[in-house]
């Protein structure tokens, strides 16, 4: 099978990264907050939007 190096690559850093935090999902996710918060840039936060029925057919309502 083909390996793409550049996949590999991201794997083996994104391994690196979890690694750091003890592959613990809360703390990582509360570095990429404060990371976010430290970028500068604008965060923009839409209200959920309601979900659509769906008919017994499968298909959406209009």
């Amino acid at each position: 099978m083909w390996r793409d190096p550049i996949v590999e690559e991201i794997r083996q850093l994104r391994q690196q990264y979890a690694a750091q935090f003890n592959h613990d999902l809360k703390a990582i996710c509360q570095d990429l907050r404060e990371r976010q918060k430290k970028g500068g840039r604008k965060v923009v936060m839409l209200p959920p939007r309601p979900a659509r029925q769906i008919k017994t057919d499968g298909q959406p309502t209009a």
